[in-house]
This record gives C-alpha cells, structure tokens and sequence, in this order.
C-alpha cells in the first residue's frame, strides 16, 4: 500500500457547489475509485486549497489511473467538477499539466 497526498486550488466563488456535489458522488465515479484500487479516499479544504489523501492498494498505478481517466463517467464528472479547480501549474488536462500537484509524504506514523 502506498500513500498519496495531493494539492489543488478551488475557486472561492464554487466551494459551496463543490461540497454539494461531494456529499452526492454519482455511483459510478465511486466504483471506478474502488475498482482502481483505491482506498481510504479524503479530501479536505483550507483557505482556498484542497488537499487529498488516498491509499493505493494495487500494483500498476499508471495503469489504474489510466482506468479511471478512460472512464466515461468519469469523463462527465471532471467536465462538471474541473471548471472549479486551479491546478497549481496553471494548465489544463489537455496542456498536459499535473491536475493534482502530488506533495511528499515526509511523516508517518501508525
């Protein structure tokens, strides 16, 4: 199992949309979470930024992540949910910048 912490900013204007649409996460969005192996999935906000922790139990992380983005509903949901984001690179998906800016783990304790 490895950990991932990722950041990303939020449009102050969209925060109220952007909880609502996480406390309904459409089903199918959710099971393609799960089905790319996936877990322990949190996402928290602060001050204009949102901060990400999952655990990845598989073992081909590209792979998975490719999975989900070949989803189509994934697909819709992103359409919906990235016109409320700021990437910290400024770019889009299509640009081929880093959505979520992945952050280093550097303590951990059970």
């Amino acid at each position: 199992m490895k950990r991932y912490g990722m950041i990303i900013g939020l449009k102050p204007e969209r925060l109220e949309e952007y909880k609502q649409a996480h406390r309904n996460v459409w089903p199918e969005v959710l099971a393609m979470i799960e089905e790319a192996n996936i877990r322990n999935y949190t996402i928290f906000y602060h001050d204009g930024m949102l901060f990400s922790y999952f655990e990845y139990i598989g073992d081909d992380y590209e792979a998975d992540m490719a999975k989900i983005a070949a989803n189509p509903r994934t697909q819709e949901w992103w359409e919906w949910i990235d016109p409320m984001q700021v990437p910290l690179d400024g770019k889009s998906r299509e640009e081929g910048g880093e959505w979520w800016t992945t952050i280093e783990e550097v303590f951990h304790v059970d």
